[in-house]
């Protein structure tokens, strides 16, 4: 059985081989130990005491296979960006030249540096295992977090939003960024990105162009990716679209990949989730349910087979599962049905 649940401090090894497995472009998940080991204590911290409003709260979690005990995939949420570290992204917009006299008129791409996401809750930080790729696993890891943010939405703050990772060769080479090195950084996009991950932000306010970009002067390769995903990100990006995230125009700054936003009241699965109490049972046949208890310090979730009971308001499971999610008789749980 595949369960989510908090980091913990002994998951470091894993966390620091799933880092070297994500390769560049990853850049919440540098190959950097410290860094490493500091996430996770925040990550614990944030886990164990109980904000009440969006701050600087970090949910890293992982996903664990119960039979063999290895850890398979992490994913995250920050409560709120940008409020200790400054939060970029280029805004594509237009201008327009025109001359009524000339009967000119020319509509031109420009990019334009902004913190508009500040105070945003964001979905990050996922990563399954090339071993776990398979049926449904990804889709637990990623809905897992919507769930937690449905029983706890006063935590986080609006919109929230998914920085999707851009195109990159199998080198860490991006067309976008050797554009960006070539006129304004001197510096290959794996250092930036990597840069960026441990925190040295500065370099970004220092070297970034000041005015807005125009499209039509980047390379060839360089526009063409502008708003376009990495290969390996398009799972990903399909399944916050069922979800209802959309692009409203923002995209990195060093990739170029979009950004996706929803108020978390429109997302699809903290719609379409419900409270239910446990009763447990042996269940013989029921249908497919992603099921959270309703706790944070000890937060489980979970896909299997359960039993909806209409009448009684409750969802039936196996003990095992109740094991599994920590819970008892009776307790309530998030539920939300598998097509």
């Amino acid at each position: 059985m595949l369960v989510i649940r908090p980091i913990r401090e002994s998951d470091y090894a894993s966390l620091y081989q799933i880092a070297c497995e994500s390769g560049i472009g990853f850049t919440s998940l540098p190959v950097n130990e410290e860094l490493l080991r500091s996430k996770i204590t925040r990550a614990v911290r944030s886990f164990s005491r109980r904000a009440h409003k969006p701050g600087a709260e970090s949910y890293l979690m992982v996903m664990e296979d119960t039979e063999s005990g290895d850890v398979v995939g992490t994913c995250g949420i920050e409560a709120c960006v940008g409020l200790t570290d400054a939060f970029y992204h280029y805004h594509v917009g237009q201008v327009v030249h025109s001359s009524r006299e000339l009967k000119i008129h020319n509509m031109v791409e420009t990019l334009t540096l902004c913190n508009d996401y500040t105070g945003a809750a964001e979905l990050c930080t996922l990563f399954l295992r090339e071993s776990h790729r398979k049926g449904l696993a990804g889709r637990l890891l990623s809905r897992s977090r919507m769930l937690l943010m449905a029983e706890h939405p006063e935590l986080f703050g609006a919109p929230v939003i998914a920085e999707m990772r851009g195109v990159s060769d199998e080198h860490g080479r991006s067309p976008f960024w050797q554009w960006l090195e070539q006129h304004f950084f001197s510096m290959d996009f794996p250092t930036a990105d990597y840069l960026t991950g441990i925190g040295q932000k500065v370099f970004i306010a220092e070297l970034m162009p000041k005015y807005p970009i125009y499209v039509n002067l980047l390379s060839k390769a360089a526009q063409e990716v502008i708003g376009r995903v990495h290969e390996k990100t398009q799972p990903a990006l399909q399944l916050l679209k069922t979800e209802g995230f959309r692009c409203k125009g923002y995209v990195d700054i060093f990739d170029a990949g979009p950004t996706v936003e929803a108020e978390l009241s429109q997302i699809r699965s903290v719609r379409s989730s419900q409270r239910r109490h446990a009763l447990l049972a042996e269940v013989d046949k029921g249908s497919l349910y992603m099921i959270a208890n309703t706790q944070l310090a000890q937060y489980r979730c979970t896909l299997v087979e359960a039993v909806l009971d209409d009448e009684t308001g409750a969802i039936v499971i196996s003990p095992e599962v109740a094991d599994v999610l920590c819970v008892k008789q009776g307790d309530p749980l998030r539920v939300l049905a598998v097509k």
